[in-house]
């Protein structure tokens, strides 16, 4: 199994720098840089800059906030500045967002997305072999470049593209034609083995690749700290995100099969209200904990197994190192969870709804 970290959402840019030579040295799998509060490329930019094998990508950036074109720009120059290391971990993004704070016009996200997938695959085909651009969909189109704008080859493999997902159709694109799946942590183990599994693996069957091959990850948070207190701490910041998750619709679907769709419409009233304190209230630890698994560090890679084994083919470790003790304990817990058997490994029981 392989094990990723991510730079906190909230972190600054300038911390990148740090966090990616310390993790590395660490021995992680691969450094994820996500879009939140400042642009992901930038400090991915540092993550490459200061990192040397590991592998780097976005966890997620939001695709639709930009062309297709300018996305493959993004990661054709980090691709070449990695010394191929890159992966593009995007997704849709939800209307309100999109047309709010992005302000991007709205349509049907699948289809738009497999286009979006395929112009970006056009424009490197494009820069690599210095052939006429020939891209239309009803989306987008990509027929105009010049030597003046092409970046050319490079000399390394086109970047990786994975899909973030909570739904089939979005599931089935990232193992059919990208990549791999980032599977948000907003869902049930039952609602991931029942709705999601199956599309994940129809995606790989239409596509004729192993799952074995391609990214799978995320699916259900992980709450993890140090010690019992620390992990009160954690599981109240949780809670906190989680009522701002549940509140949206497109995660509702999970919620209803997990019995909660009472709580998904009153969470998402009290958004529109903002009425944010409200929103956490509803959040107990029976609510979390069927959408999250919790355990100290010593506990959560066995806790991790039951969950992810035979399935993911890496699992997100975040931890912080609070004392110089911490480091040792840090890559001692990460080097069980990388024995976790991955895709295939062993046997596994599908959870029932």
């Amino acid at each position: 199994m392989r094990v990723t970290c991510g730079l906190h959402p909230h972190r600054k840019m300038g911390e990148a720098p740090a966090f990616a030579r310390k993790r590395e040295a660490m021995g992680y799998d691969a450094l994820w840089v996500p879009e939140a509060q400042h642009n992901p490329f930038t400090a991915l930019a540092l993550v490459a800059e200061h990192s040397e094998n590991v592998r780097i990508g976005t966890n997620v950036t939001v695709a639709f906030a930009r062309s297709p074109y300018v996305m493959a720009n993004h990661g054709w120059d980090l691709q070449e500045y990695s010394g191929g290391r890159l992966v593009i971990g995007m997704g849709t993004q939800i209307k309100g967002h999109n047309e709010r704070r992005f302000s991007v016009p709205w349509g049907p996200p699948h289809p738009r997305l497999r286009e979006y997938v395929e112009m970006m695959k056009a424009c490197w085909h494009t820069w690599r072999t210095g052939e006429k651009p020939n891209y239309e969909g009803e989306y987008y189109r990509y027929t105009l470049d010049a030597w003046n704008w092409n970046p050319g080859p490079i000399d390394y493999p086109d970047p990786k593209i994975a899909l973030a997902a909570v739904r089939p159709l979005n599931t089935r694109l990232a193992s059919e034609l990208a990549d791999g799946v980032l599977w948000h942590g907003m869902m049930s183990w039952a609602y991931r083995d029942q709705v999601l599994v199956p599309a994940l693996e129809e995606g790989a069957r239409r596509s004729g690749r192993d799952l074995k091959d391609l990214i799978v990850s995320g699916g259900g948070f992980v709450v993890t700290a140090k010690t019992e207190e620390k992990l009160v701490e954690a599981m109240a910041e949780q809670k906190r995100w989680m009522s701002f998750y549940a509140s949206t619709r497109s995660y509702h679907p999970a919620m209803i099969m997990a019995g909660l769709e009472d709580e998904a419409m009153l969470l998402h009233r009290l958004s529109i209200e903002q009425k944010w304190a409200e929103m956490v209230k509803i959040i107990d630890d029976d609510f979390l904990e069927k959408f999250a698994i919790i355990g100290t560090w010593d506990e959560i890679p066995a806790k991790m197994r039951d969950v992810y084994g035979g399935l993911n083919t890496e699992i997100s470790f975040s931890a912080d190192i609070e004392d110089p003790d911490d480091e040792d304990h840090i890559i001692e817990v990460m080097n069980e969870i990388k024995m976790i058997p991955s895709y295939g490994e062993m046997e596994r029981t599908p959870v029932a709804a």
